[in-house]
């Protein structure tokens, strides 16, 4: 019988942990406060675009950061790409002398982002004149399809940010760009159009509201982490994590970005996050791209965990930032305990007779309170980024969130699984807007 009530007690103990958590996000996402603005004349700004085979995007980022932000450097770093990039990058760098391409060649690369965000750090570091302030160069990493607001510059430069100088790293807001677009799939029929829609929009919610929640409660906690879109670094701060090898990035980490973070946080720089202002980038359409995409992230999650000693070690991370850095790490775990457990737990109660099965309130219970959280963040979502659509709209995206989430018991369990079977290479995601490609793409499990 002892055993049986561990059945219950286990997956309300997870669910306690989810609340809290959940329950932190969405006071910081209440009470977070206008974040003020700098003046982007105070630093030098060079955008980072790692790319490999993205004719489709590369000159229309690039040429959009430049029109945007002319004061600031482009680097194209052209990964070995089988396709038009660099010839696209090479044109229009003969053109403008604020854009370069930094090429890299077989058998060198192909080898992370991480690799190809280091080639340019190095190629930076060779432009730059020796007497050159780098406290006062900025480094962002965007997308091959990211579009940063016109405005970014100017908060990141504010006091909440760069202009701090403990400031070594700050993330902004990311938004899907085609949350709205009424036919992603133009191939395809009604039904397949109606769920890629809403697949988007799905994406576009959990960065606006629960993601973006998540992050302002780790700026409570001092444990924000980086992404790979938007990420904002002070050039010193890479310099000072970079070590021997001259090399800030991991170049073989399957979350670069967030590990990236993490030895900022342990070098004592300070890492925020900004909500007032975003990143744009084309939210996927296709389920086996978005599962592989986010298998990924789930892998490198668990991978993480072997920062645990230093973070708990570390004199620059406080109680509260480690408890929130190990449930981070440990949330692909707890996703596999409660599929698990939630497996057990049904087969128990089908077969256990009337005494589980006068259980049933519990059960109840424990999934009502499950799906609330989730749907709370639809009216939110309609509110603030889509108030053209109902408020029984709003209500529908909050329940198609719940179901959404159940992806994390997918990804989880395959991170696992490629884990255990050693594998730890990924291949790029294909763009929306490629017709063919010439490489790999991030497609197999």
């Amino acid at each position: 019988m002892l055993d049986h009530v561990l059945l219950f007690v286990l997956p309300f103990l997870l669910l306690a942990c989810f609340l809290v958590y959940w329950a932190g996000a969405r006071y910081a996402y209440a009470r977070r406060q206008p974040s003020t603005r700098g003046d982007p004349a105070s630093f030098g700004w060079h955008f980072f675009v790692p790319c490999r085979d993205e004719e489709a995007v590369v000159a229309t980022t690039t040429t959009l950061l430049r029109s945007r932000f002319p004061a600031a450097h482009v680097w194209v770093i052209d990964d070995a790409s089988d396709d038009r990039t660099g010839l696209l990058v090479s044109d229009l760098a003969a053109r403008d002398p604020l854009v370069h391409l930094v090429s890299r060649r077989r058998p060198h690369a192909r080898t992370g982002k991480g690799a190809a965000l280091n080639a340019a750090y190095e190629a930076l570091g060779e432009h730059l004149p020796a007497d050159a302030d780098r406290a006062r160069v900025v480094v962002c990493v965007v997308d091959a399809d990211g579009q940063l607001s016109p405005d970014a510059l100017d908060f990141v430069a504010g006091a909440d940010a760069f202009a701090d100088a403990d400031t070594g790293g700050v993330q902004i807001g990311v938004r899907m760009r085609n949350a709205d677009d009424p036919r992603p799939l133009p191939a395809k029929g009604r039904v397949a159009n109606a769920y890629a829609r809403l697949l988007i929009r799905m994406q576009d919610a959990e960065f606006a509201t629960s993601n973006t929640g998540m992050q302002l409660l780790r700026r409570g906690t001092g444990s924000v982490g980086l992404g790979g879109n938007g990420q904002f670094t002070r050039l010193s701060a890479l310099d000072g994590i970079a070590g021997p090898e001259r090399r800030p990035w991991q170049h073989d980490a399957l979350l670069e970005d967030y590990e990236l973070g993490l030895q900022m946080r342990l070098a004592g720089y300070r890492v925020t996050h900004l909500a007032d202002t975003w990143v744009t980038q084309e939210a996927l359409p296709h389920t086996r791209r978005f599962l592989t995409q986010r298998t990924r992230w789930a892998q490198g999650n668990i991978t993480c965990v072997r920062y645990a000693p230093r973070i708990i070690a570390s004199r620059h991370y406080g109680a509260r930032g480690v408890l929130e850095s190990l449930y981070t790490f440990l949330q692909p775990v707890a996703h596999l305990a409660t599929l698990l457990l939630t497996c057990v737990l049904t087969a128990v109660v089908l077969t256990g007779g009337g005494v589980l099965l006068a259980a049933w309130p519990l059960a109840l219970a424990l999934g009502v309170v499950s799906v609330v959280p989730f749907v709370l963040w639809g009216p939110v979502y309609r509110a603030q980024y889509a108030p053209d659509h109902s408020r029984l709209k709003g209500v529908l995206w909050g329940l198609s969130l719940w179901l959404y989430a159940y992806h994390l018991f997918i990804v989880s369990a395959r991170g696992f699984v490629r884990l255990l079977r050693g594998r730890t290479g990924w291949a790029k995601t294909r763009r929306n807007a490629e017709t063919r490609h010439s490489g790999p793409v991030a497609t197999e499990a």
